[in-house]
């Protein structure tokens, strides 16, 4: 079900053997990323549950079921920017109802992400995938 640019990263993943080269892979996505205007770093964007700051902005295509899912998302801490850019390779350009049918933990875990994170950003990052899913319920009605 995982979109090919979360594909990429599974591959790049399996090559790298080292878990602080992978860290570096995921802060170095998240360097990548375009920076969230101040203007979109509100309360309304703002993801509670996660030990840093974290804002995600959602951008539907269209309305009900057959609309297309993107965001953009921002954190203060570099590793969180780097797992935001993981979510976005995910979920980014997907159909609302294949946002929900996506299993982002067993994804996660093809990484083995589960295992390497902190409590606090394990956290973090359900928190951020709670909020997706949200969206892309509220999204389908």
């Amino acid at each position: 079900m995982a979109q090919d640019a979360f594909e990429d990263i599974a591959d790049t993943f399996d090559f790298l053997d080292d878990w602080e080269d992978r860290y570096r892979h995921v802060i170095d996505m998240g360097k990548a990323m375009p920076p969230l205007p101040e203007d979109q770093r509100i309360p309304a964007t703002k993801v509670d549950g996660c030990a840093s700051q974290v804002w995600l902005v959602p951008e539907i295509d269209g309305q009900g079921a057959g609309a297309t899912f993107r965001f953009q998302g921002d954190s203060d801490a570099m590793i969180v920017r780097g797992l935001i850019a993981v979510l976005i390779a995910l979920y980014d350009g997907l159909k609302v109802t294949d946002v929900l049918a996506v299993d982002a933990f067993s994804e996660l875990g093809r990484l083995g992400l589960n295992d390497h994170l902190s409590a606090q950003r394990s956290n973090g990052v359900r928190a951020m995938v709670q909020r997706i899913r949200n969206i892309a319920e509220a999204a389908q009605a």
